[in-house]
């Protein structure tokens, strides 16, 4: 398996691990509007995610055969952040919309924080 489907799939794992945490969170807690908007936020970035890792490894298949792509869904990334904000601003009584906001941006946390760990452990391997 190559090391960018083997990170893809840490960083849905990572993802499914802390979507798991907010469900929990949402119901067991006295905060539950926050945990649902973190939720909603946190769902729509993970939508995004695995939208922009499968238009990336599309075009790098389509860049070793030496074809063109289209893009990269940048507009169905951003039509998923507007239908979260919709959702949020609809229903107010269940979802905090600062809560969804900075859900929003988890998956880019996820992926920094990937980044981050393989790079200091690939370090350690490297100095050994």
């Amino acid at each position: 398996m190559s090391h960018y489907n083997q990170m893809v799939i840490r960083q849905r794992k990572w993802m499914l691990y802390l979507l798991a945490l907010l469900v929990l969170g949402a119901g067991f807690s006295s905060y539950p509007t926050i945990f649902l908007g973190l939720l909603l936020g946190s769902s729509a970035s993970f939508f995004n995610m695995w939208i922009l890792q499968r238009k990336i490894r599309l075009l790098g298949e389509a860049v070793a055969e030496g074809k063109s792509v289209y893009g990269i869904g940048t507009f169905s990334r951003l039509a998923a952040v507007g239908l979260a904000i919709v959702i949020a601003s609809r229903f107010e009584e269940y979802f905090h919309i600062l809560a969804v906001v900075a859900g929003l941006g988890t998956s880019y946390c996820i992926m920094m924080l990937e980044f981050g760990i393989r790079t200091f452990t690939a370090k350690g391997k490297q100095l050994e």
